[in-house]
């Protein structure tokens, strides 16, 4: 959605067909359950095909029938129209590290075959990349995970009532169970230490409560200004297929904002944070715990590391920067003097 402006710029007529309805989407994170989500959205998309078949190319996120064989998908889809396939995710293993040897044998290579039947696929890593060129993938092109840098500003300085530092932290609840909730002990152990909180958005129920920690909501609306309130931002990850299959997505909404990070040297991570310059990388509780405790102490430290990490994103991870290049793409693939409508 964020590359519509670009697309329209160069004669684009962007069409966005979503799975899932935001009701479905609610109703997860605040734990109501499915419902009939799932099926009303496989017969969305089946309507949807028939769209698909007067455009020029289809911008395909991820698979069109998740959790269908690829044959079924491969009959659906039009045979004419050209797909460039979007990864920002190792959605594969969904399939082939799943529990149940059935999955692994009917779906395990489903994503390589939407991948070789791609006439593009954009990947948000180099592991996901290397997946596509291992699958047959006629082109692959690295496409990092970008935010507009004209909505994620620097903050301001920002201090509670109680004139103490945020440590600060984005996502789901299923994500704060894997990679947060592990590290509550140390994290308020310093905590207590340092007189710091923790300020987490979108773990929802999945955070039990804790006397260092504020658990707000998130909201497409409020997202920028509550990272905005953190003084450091945190992305832990075990070293996992899955993780290594991530972009980074909260390093880049952190350091936007002119935030320092710590994360986990798992997949990109690695390479969005420069250790010592922008931010720190850690592995052990250790490393983590040093990491919190310098940037904790020293306030003009956490101002030149997210000055810094500000810099590079707007160089690297800025739609500025990439708008424009992922609608030449686009265009290339329609082969054509005008392109007319991408879904």
């Amino acid at each position: 959605m964020q590359y519509e402006p670009y697309l329209s710029a160069v004669g684009v007529d962007l069409t966005i067909l979503p799975f899932f309805d935001d009701d479905y989407l609610r109703n997860i994170y605040a734990g109501v359950g499915k419902g009939g989500g799932p099926a009303r959205a496989f017969v969305q998309r089946y309507k949807a095909v028939r769209q698909f078949r007067d455009t020029d190319v289809i911008w395909l996120e991820k698979e069109a029938f998740p959790w269908l064989p690829w044959m079924i998908e491969h009959v659906l889809l039009p045979s004419d129209v050209p797909i460039v396939s979007d990864y920002d995710d190792a959605i594969f293993h969904n399939y082939d590290l799943h529990r149940l040897g059935l999955v692994r044998r009917f779906l395990g290579r489903k994503i390589d075959k939407v991948m070789a039947g791609s006439s593009l696929v954009t990947a948000g890593n180099a592991y996901l990349a290397q997946r596509a060129r291992d699958a047959g993938a006629a082109k692959v092109e690295i496409i990092p995970t970008v935010v507009d840098a004209d909505v994620y500003t620097l903050r301001e300085k920002y201090v509670d009532v109680a004139d103490r530092v945020q440590i600060g932290w984005i996502g789901t609840p299923s994500t704060w169970a894997a990679y947060m909730e592990p590290m509550m002990p140390m994290l308020q152990s310093v905590a207590v230490k340092t007189g710091a909180r923790l300020r987490v958005v979108g773990a929802g129920a999945a955070a039990s409560p804790n006397s260092i920690l504020d658990n707000v909501a998130w909201s497409e609306g409020a997202e920028v200004s509550e990272i905005q309130k953190m003084d450091i931002g945190l992305m832990p990850l075990t070293d996992t297929p899955w993780a290594r299959g991530k972009c980074g997505y909260k390093l880049i909404q952190y350091m936007a904002c002119g935030l320092p990070v710590i994360a986990s040297p798992v997949g990109v991570n690695s390479e969005i944070v420069e250790h010592g310059v922008n931010g720190f990388l850690a592995t052990s509780e250790a490393e983590w715990r040093e990491a919190l405790i310098t940037l904790l102490a020293d306030p003009d430290l956490r101002a030149r590391m997210g000055a810094k990490g500000r810099r590079k994103v707007e160089e690297q991870y800025s739609l500025q920067v990439w708008g424009p290049r992922v609608a030449a793409l686009l265009t290339e693939v329609a082969q054509r003097g005008k392109l007319g409508t991408v879904c």
